[in-house]
């Protein structure tokens, strides 16, 4: 129990996000995908905000995307190394 009353885990394949509970307002994800998941983009809500690590393991960028009025924005922050994303291991 970490003593929290507004929280919940869920163990499942985090590049198709959580659809019971979406959108969110923010989607934070510390494992890199080779390329951003639909799943998470569609998850996310109108002015909510994605950021994730993206590429290959020693070329990756961490990317920042927002669901704008005028469509999904993205912009590269810079240049990182995360683990990658299980799901696509298996």
């Amino acid at each position: 129990d970490l003593g929290g009353a507004n929280g919940s885990v869920h163990c499942a394949n985090g590049a198709l996000g959580w659809l019971p509970a979406a959108p969110y307002p923010a989607i934070i994800v510390t494992a890199a995908p080779l390329r951003v998941p639909d799943a998470l983009l569609q998850q996310l809500a109108p002015g909510g905000v994605l950021v994730l690590p993206v590429g290959a393991r020693w070329a990756q960028e961490l990317q920042v995307w927002h669901n704008a009025p005028t469509g999904m924005q993205v912009r590269s922050v810079l240049g990182v190394s995360f683990v990658p994303l299980r799901a696509e291991l298996e």
